[in-house]
């Protein structure tokens, strides 16, 4: 019964999300991409020794986070197992694990900062 009742939701969620993205400009792509950042330095600041990248590349991984959050309504078990192996990639490269979490919670708390609804 638990499965029926949420069984419908993935298709809504993906459409809502959808529209959510494409209603975001240059501009508020922006504060996305500097928001998020500012908000897990906050939380976790030895994520700071972690990202010595360009602009250009951390703008480029919050991109692709978002890409990814929409490709795992379209392909999710292809997501599960890409997630999965840049998980293993990022303890691979002595990423702590306790990084990911905050990094997690940054990004959701800035969109849903800007979104209109929950």
């Amino acid at each position: 019964r638990m499965l029926k009742a949420v069984l419908h939701k993935p298709a809504i969620q993906q459409k809502a999300l959808q529209h959510f993205y494409s209603r975001l400009d240059e501009t508020a792509m922006h504060f996305v991409r500097r928001e998020v950042y500012i908000r897990f330095f906050a939380m976790a600041p030895t994520g700071q020794d972690y990202f010595k990248q360009s602009t250009t590349r951390l703008h480029f991984i919050v991109d692709k986070m978002i890409s990814m959050t929409m490709e795992m309504y379209k392909s999710p078990k292809t997501m599960v197992n890409d997630l999965s192996a840049m998980g293993l990639r990022h303890v691979g490269y002595g990423i702590p694990v306790d990084m990911f979490g905050p990094f997690v919670t940054s990004a959701v708390q800035t969109v849903r900062q800007i979104s209109r609804n929950d």
